[in-house]
């Protein structure tokens, strides 16, 4: 039930971040469109938050968060706090260098992430123009990301997680307030991330205060426990942002595409990435610091129930929800971004790329999760040769597959890639003992899937029979198909689900009396 909870506030507040950042992606798609604008703001976008995800949030919070929440259960909350503020001077030092470096060679970092920008100077001087403006918030999130890992490793979850609805916030705000105001309503955009930087970087730091562990920037200096954070970041910079990696890979391939690819890959990732951050990302928040402190203070078994039950947690959600986007796509398209500069073309187009993606949801989320084994263990050098594999399987694929299918080639080689991920991280923990699945979910597996396909199925035949209100009204009209079919789906999943034993009455009676207890 605790792991419930926490899981619950995370994943609650993603969601509203998901839910605000779609309102954002909705006046985006208005506003820009899929063209050159909406390709330079991507890039701008996606090379800080590649940098965050692997120096910041990724390598530094893989590394960082089982040292303080193990340093903190051995010598206390103070040992605890004088190692963060150790490894926050390091961090900030070595974050400054890399902005201000990226910023003197930004025309090359562009070229070398969007290399199809080079044949069309205009939209190539936009790209550069926007990632200079929204390169610094590189070093705020990074902050961001310290303050959110003392905050996790000490059981407070809220604060981080509700930092990223004040983002949308800001991009909204730059839109409907300040897209006039500037050259192109990327450029508004732009700002406003480098504002919503600062604004999330103030608010974790009060929120740390408020939880009694302010803390202050001391001179940078080597202590045995920096140290060992350093070596542990050194492999983790790939083996954290495996997504990003390939990501990162789909977008320098994908400039070489027709002009609106990368956007369209871009829309459908979003939508993809909803499950993906209110399961695997609320998960792997969650246990991480819990399977450190377990590792440390309690018995092998303890940490194997709690990483198996992330799992099966993990699972039970993601199925229906990869089944549902995939059914959905061309609908739920349509609804959130079909209006102003977005077409019907790029409707059909980004749909396509969505199917794909969905396809490997279950393999992203699983791996956010299982990823978590080797984090907890201080073990950052093994998902780095995973990640390596995957990169090298994930260009091959997307070089062979983006011929012939376009950017849907692009999106079905990240799925790969991230079903080969997940299968070598599960192997591994196997093979050494680090991870035992759950047995009564394996039972289940055959029964939940049933009732996902069941569900699927539903979804299918009332998304005919709303078709009218989907494609031929207003607005307002497909928005309300679109929530009756999620009402729908909701419904047929839990019918399904009760007849065929993926749930029993049984155990909801018991979850609601331990919830009312």
């Amino acid at each position: 039930m605790a792991l419930l909870h926490r899981v619950a506030t995370v994943g609650g507040l993603t969601a509203v971040s998901r839910v605000l950042g779609f309102a954002r992606e909705v006046l985006t798609a208005a506003f820009l469109g899929a063209g050159p604008v909406a390709d330079a703001f991507v890039v701008a976008l996606r090379l800080p938050n590649l940098f965050r995800s692997l120096f910041a949030e990724g390598a530094f919070s893989a590394a960082f968060v089982p040292l303080f929440a193990g340093r903190a259960a051995r010598d206390g909350r103070e040992a605890a706090r004088i190692f963060a503020e150790d490894a926050l001077s390091f961090l900030l030092g070595a974050i400054l260098l890399l902005v201000v470096a990226a910023e003197l060679a930004m025309p090359w970092v562009v070229r070398a992430i969007a290399p199809g920008f080079a044949d069309e100077p205009g939209r190539f001087a936009l790209a550069v123009e926007l990632t200079r403006i929204t390169f610094p918030y590189l070093a705020f999130i990074s902050l961001v990301a310290l303050y959110g890992g003392v905050l996790n490793a000490l059981d407070r979850f809220a604060a981080q997680a509700s930092a990223p609805i004040l983002l949308n916030l800001s991009l909204i705000a730059a839109l409907l307030l300040f897209a006039d105001q500037f050259p192109t309503p990327g450029h508004a955009l732009a700002w406003g991330v480098a504002v919503a930087g600062i604004l999330q970087f103030l608010w974790l730091a009060l929120a740390a205060a408020r939880a009694g562990i302010p803390l202050g920037l001391p001179r940078p200096r080597l202590t045995p426990e920096t140290v060992r954070l350093l070596r542990l970041m050194a492999p983790g910079v790939v083996g954290a942002g495996i997504t990003q990696i390939n990501l990162l890979v789909s977008t320098m391939l994908a400039s070489l595409l027709p002009a609106g690819s990368i956007a369209h890959l871009y829309y459908a990732d979003r939508l993809n990435q909803l499950p993906l951050g209110i399961v695997g990302i609320a998960v792997a928040t969650v246990i991480l610091p819990q399977l450190a402190r377990e590792l440390r203070s309690a018995t092998p078994e303890t940490a194997h129930g709690t990483h198996g039950q992330g799992m099966a947690l993990a699972l039970v959600v993601t199925l229906p929800a990869a089944l549902a986007l995939a059914v959905l796509a061309e609908p739920i398209v349509r609804t959130l971004y079909e209006r102003g500069r977005f077409d019907a073309g790029d409707t059909t187009a980004t749909a396509a790329a969505l199917v794909a993606y969905a396809a490997g949801l279950p393999a992203f989320v699983l791996g956010r999760v299982a990823v978590v084994g080797f984090f907890a263990r201080e073990d950052t050098a093994t998902p780095v040769r995973i990640a390596a594999l995957s990169f090298v399987v994930n260009a091959g694929l997307t070089l062979l597959l983006m011929g012939p299918l376009g950017h849907v080639g692009v999106a079905l080689a990240t799925t790969a890639a991230g079903w080969l991920s997940l299968a070598v991280m599960l192997a591994v923990l196997g093979r050494r003992g680090q991870f035992r699945p759950d047995r009564a979910l394996l039972a289940r597996l055959p029964r939940i899937l049933a009732a996902a396909i069941a569900m699927a199925a539903a979804l299918w035949v009332a998304d005919r029979l709303l078709e009218p209100w989907l494609v031929g009204l207003g607005s307002a009209a497909r928005f309300g198909g679109l929530a009756l079919l999620v009402a729908a789906g909701l419904a047929a999943y839990g019918i399904a689900a009760l007849a065929t034993g993926a749930a029993r009455p049984s155990e909801l009676r018991q979850l609601l009396r331990r919830r009312r207890a």
